[in-house]
């Protein structure tokens, strides 16, 4: 993967070189800054990779626009970077209670709702939280479990954040 869309042309022409010898099977390229997000775009819809990783959370959703319809147009694989805002969403929701509701898709904490909130997008393949502690992995983990957000669940959390 390209990251950051650093030097993208120089890097994207030796690995489609790489690819037609069968020296890697998937090309993409990576932002973690939504100012980079139009010239993702144009890659996105110009050149012939495989995959995109970019920010997408419960309060970081411009990608929701143009980057998540356009990936599942093109076919393209979606990784999610930052899907707790480096740990700021936490700063957020932990004063609070978990909800209720998180019930209704299997959460038992906020590390697995909003998880399951950024993996329930239908563009989205997976998500990278990013951890180097074990208690959180095993938290992250159970996201993997049960049922996922539907579009009214996905609906209510962003409103509840979004008012904390």
């Amino acid at each position: 993967q390209i990251h950051n869309l650093v030097n993208w042309e120089g890097h994207l022409e030796t690995l489609l070189e790489w690819k037609a010898q069968g020296r890697v099977r998937y090309i993409g390229v990576t932002t973690s800054h939504g100012r980079r997000h139009a010239e993702l775009e144009r890659i996105m819809a110009t050149q012939p990779i495989d995959f995109v990783q970019f920010t997408y959370n419960v309060l970081d959703r411009a990608a929701e626009q143009r980057l998540l319809p356009l990936a599942a147009e093109r076919g393209l694989a979606v990784i999610i970077n930052r899907p707790f805002r480096r740990g700021a969403l936490f700063d957020i929701v932990d004063r609070q209670p978990l909800p209720d509701w998180a019930g209704e898709c299997d959460c038992a904490n906020w590390a697995q709702l909003l998880l399951k909130f950024v993996v329930s997008h239908l563009a989205v393949t997976c998500a990278i939280p990013a951890t180097s502690r074990v208690d959180h992995m095993m938290e992250n983990m159970g996201a993997a479990y049960g049922r996922l957000p539907d579009g009214e669940l996905r609906a209510r959390l962003i409103t509840y954040v979004e008012n904390l």
